[in-house]
């Protein structure tokens, strides 16, 4: 009976058996401790509860056996999560869908949806800076309250960080709008400086691909005629590795079978696929920023963007070359001072473009321009007037080859002419060479009407001629502007009416080009304050200025800048497109001139090929073309005032009292479109 009712219990049962009497239905048990006792206690006798069966349809309870199935009842559905699960499936659609866009994108595109996008999220988060806190006082909470100039700090870098990110036609996009940022504010100014660095160039095996794809599937060994192993000495030889890389292209060194040495500049592949993205996302930005701070634009967005197109056509570039050519070698005053060098057009396609390879000095290396000659007497650079040059030891470098075919340098160092200590230059005056270049732009613009719109150092080059004169070489001929015979007419007139005052035919001229605010745009053509005018705009602008703090004249500078684009951009229709382009050129010839110590009187040079294309005009009347001769002559007559300042400004600069002419205009300049809110940098086109 002890067993069977310790058996019978559960485990709280037993716990209980060791303190009290338990009573089942027949028996009752008394504990061992209290029969002992010498005390005996009243007994305590407890009923408990019914035992509850585990599973109440289970019947009665049986040990070691488990129940049964149908005895468990109907199984709970498992909890289940529809809104997460669709979530989920949303998601690893979306992400599909966005790995095989990117796969595409990059692939396809070489990234150009992503750099489209990545364009409009800066722009619109720049776009909304502007928005909120460029105003004289910031707003409350969400206004920046670091001021205007740290506006422009902060946008200027994220788009800094935009260009160089995206690589590619987005450099050459940031070196158009350089074209008008000396009228931007400093920051901005900084910035575009730096677009035109050099890039990374890319390797040989895509290099080699472009060649491919562009000729036929030949290789560049058959193209051009070339061993890269140097076992075939009858062969020619070419660098793998690039002498130049910019945004666009890269230049490789290469002498042909025949002799020649040459230039090789390859486009880079991505390009071709990046470009019609590119642009377009140009395109929109501009859409939306011309209507979201009302400054008329978007109108000069398509013709920037034509050029720009054109720029990447290597064929379009072998063209202009070609025309500049024929009219350098037609120009007497040009002859034997400026060279081009000629393109080969059966080494050629729409992205390799082949031209003679040439030695010389770039214009921006001043001291290597003007330290003394060592090359001997009557001796002169090599290859001017488009000599061929001196054969290298190639026995030589096919040796090398053989040895290492992945040699890096392969072209001969010609430095003879910098003596035995290479402390030489061309010992050219720079005089001489800025007269040639100003000479060169003017007869473009007012006599060719064909403008080579990229005139920065690095694409031009000096060389020393036999009689001691320096030659010209101009490369780079992507961007081109052609004018009409009217336009040009009309700006050649428009710059000798500048020259003597005549302010009738400047107003009726700039109402023809649909510009209001005739002064101001006077003085932004010339480059220098234009003092034959009545000041009104300055001395408005003066007298607004008054009982101002710093940040209101700050807001108030910007807005005058902003006003004076919508005034010389008053109607876009009659506005010549092609302005943005000349003057960036004459901006940067400009610049050039002042970085050579102002040698030269460029308003004066630019203003006698003004006068002079008038009467040289075949498209004028002989009758017209008499009148215009004899208005030249006296127009000669009255540049003497001219000449006469810029005697007087070389003669403080030789005297240690002050700068030339071109700086002392540009103290000037400075000043008045100061006062007009823009800020300009000479040097903002000197690399």
């Amino acid at each position: 009976m002890w067993r069977h009712g310790l058996a019978g219990s559960t485990a709280s049962n037993r716990r209980f058996c060791l303190s009290a009497t338990v009573t089942t239905s027949r028996t009752t048990i008394t504990p061992i401790r209290a029969l002992r006792s010498p005390h005996p206690r009243r007994p305590l006798t407890t009923t408990p509860p019914p035992r509850q069966p585990l599973h109440p349809s289970s019947g009665p309870f049986e040990p070691l056996r488990p129940p049964s199935p149908s005895s468990l009842g109907e199984p709970r559905p498992p909890r289940s999560y529809p809104r997460a699960q669709k979530y989920l499936r949303r998601l690893l659609v979306l992400s599909a869908l966005l790995g095989a866009g990117y796969l595409i994108d990059s692939q396809a595109y070489a990234s150009g949806i992503a750099r489209s996008l990545r364009t409009f999220g800066t722009g619109l988060l720049v776009a909304a800076d502007y928005k909120l806190n460029f105003r004289p006082h910031p707003l409350p909470i969400v206004g920046s309250k670091s001021g205007i100039p740290e506006l422009h700090r902060r946008s200027a870098e994220r788009m800094s960080d935009l260009l160089r990110h995206n690589g590619g036609l987005y450099l050459k996009i940031g070196q158009a709008i350089a074209m008008q940022s000396a009228v931007l504010p400093p920051e901005f100014q900084k910035m575009f400086a730096r677009m035109f660095d050099d890039a990374p160039q890319d390797e040989w095996e895509l290099v080699e691909k472009v060649i491919r794809d562009d000729f036929g599937g030949r290789s560049v060994e058959e193209v051009f005629g070339v061993d890269f192993t140097g076992r075939d000495e009858r062969k020619g030889v070419m660098e793998k590795t690039a002498r130049a890389s910019a945004s666009v292209a890269q230049v490789h060194w290469a002498r042909l079978p025949d002799g020649r040495e040459v230039a090789v500049k390859i486009q880079k592949p991505e390009i071709e696929k990046q470009i019609g993205w590119d642009l377009w996302a140009f395109k929109v930005v501009m859409r939306v920023y011309t209507w979201w701070f009302d400054l008329p634009m978007y109108s000069m967005v398509p013709f920037v963007t034509e050029r720009l197109k054109l720029e990447t056509d290597f064929e379009n570039e072998a063209r202009n070359s070609e025309v500049m050519r024929e009219l350098i070698n037609s120009e007497p005053a040009l002859q034997g001072r400026v060279y081009i060098p000629p393109v080969y057009p059966e080494l050629s396609s729409k992205r390799v473009l082949t031209t003679e390879w040439i030695e010389g000095v770039r214009f921006n290396d001043k001291s290597d321009l003007t330290r003394p000659w060592r090359g001997g007497h009557r001796n002169y650079s090599p290859g001017v007037h488009g000599e061929q040059l001196p054969s290298p030891d190639m026995p030589s470098l096919h040796a090398a080859l053989r040895s290492n075919p992945n040699q890096q340098w392969l072209k001969p160092d010609r430095n003879a002419w910098r003596g035995p200590h290479l402390a030489g230059g061309l010992g050219v005056s720079p005089k001489d060479v800025m007269t040639t270049i100003v000479d060169l732009f003017s007869a473009q613009i007012f006599k060719f009407g064909v403008v080579h719109c990229d005139p920065h150092p690095g694409n031009m080059f000096v060389r020393r001629l036999p009689n001691g004169k320096p030659e010209l070489v101009l490369i780079d001929h992507g961007l081109y502007v052609y004018m009409s015979d009217q336009f040009r007419h009309d700006y050649a007139s428009f710059w000798k009416a500048l020259m003597t005052f005549d302010n009738n035919k400047i107003a009726e001229i700039a109402s023809s080009w649909g510009v209001r605010g005739a002064e101001m745009f006077a003085s932004a053509t010339l480059m220098r304050p234009y003092e034959g005018g009545d000041n009104r705009v300055q001395k408005e602008f003066l007298k607004a200025m008054k009982a101002k703090s710093p940040s209101e004249r700050n807001y108030e500078m910007q807005r005058r800048m902003k006003q004076g684009i919508r005034d010389m951009l008053a109607d876009e229709e009659k506005w010549p497109k092609e302005l943005i382009f000349i003057s960036r050129n004459m901006r940067i010839v400009q610049a050039n001139n002042a970085n050579m110590g102002s040698p030269v009187n460029r308003i004066k040079i630019m203003g006698v090929w003004a006068s002079r294309s008038l009467w040289q005009d075949r498209g004028l009347s002989w009758g017209e073309r008499v009148g215009n001769a004899w208005r030249h002559l006296l127009f000669k007559g009255v540049l003497w005032a001219s000449d006469a300042v810029w005697w007087f400004f070389r003669a403080k600069q030789l005297l240690g009292r002050g700068g030339g002419m071109e700086d002392e205009v540009e103290v000037k300049m400075r000043e008045v479109a100061r006062e007009m809110g823009i800020e300009l940098q000479h040097d903002v086109f000197a690399g």
